[in-house]
């Protein structure tokens, strides 16, 4: 079975919707040790679930489903693999997670039909020089990520 490499370590940042992962984290796809594995970067800023907020009292933007949100992120962000891949990788960590049927379908129906456009957002956001990823935690104030709307301020502005 899959599995999740390491502990999710993540500290908030001041804007209220951000987090930055503080410690490498990942995910064996496929099973435990498949030489398949998603490494999320130290220092990557992810917002965990992006559900709109008048969906919150049911799909929070973090619950049990947060690790495999945060792997998530990071597969639209790196695109190494194709967006169904990394839809498919959610689901699969998902599964590990125990996260209810009908809550894991309804999350990833949501992700195939309406993740396209944070997809080519992620895109144009590398093509244009953006990155979501600080070099380090103590520089992780210089990295400016993504657009108005998603991540609206640079880590410079967002001082934890």
């Amino acid at each position: 079975m899959s599995q999740f490499t390491a502990p999710l370590l993540v500290t908030p940042l001041t804007d209220g919707k951000s987090w930055m992962i503080v410690s490498n984290f990942g995910y064996d796809v496929g099973s435990e040790n498949s030489g398949d594995t998603v490494q999320v970067t130290n220092g990557f800023v992810t917002d965990f679930a992006s559900v709109p907020r008048v969906l919150w009292w049911a799909l929070p933007k973090w619950g049990i489903y947060g690790k495999a949100a945060i792997i998530h992120d990071w597969l639209y962000w790196d695109q190494s693999r194709s967006r169904a891949q990394a839809d498919a990788i959610m689901l699969e960590a998902m599964a590990v997670l125990n996260v209810p049927l009908v809550r894991k379908r309804l999350i990833y129906r949501a992700v195939r039909t309406f993740g396209s456009m944070a997809w080519k957002r992620n895109k144009w956001d590398k093509e244009a020089g953006l990155n979501r990823v600080a070099n380090d935690a103590d520089t992780a104030f210089s990295v400016t990520v993504n657009r108005p709307g998603i991540f609206a301020r640079s880590l410079e502005q967002l001082r934890i």
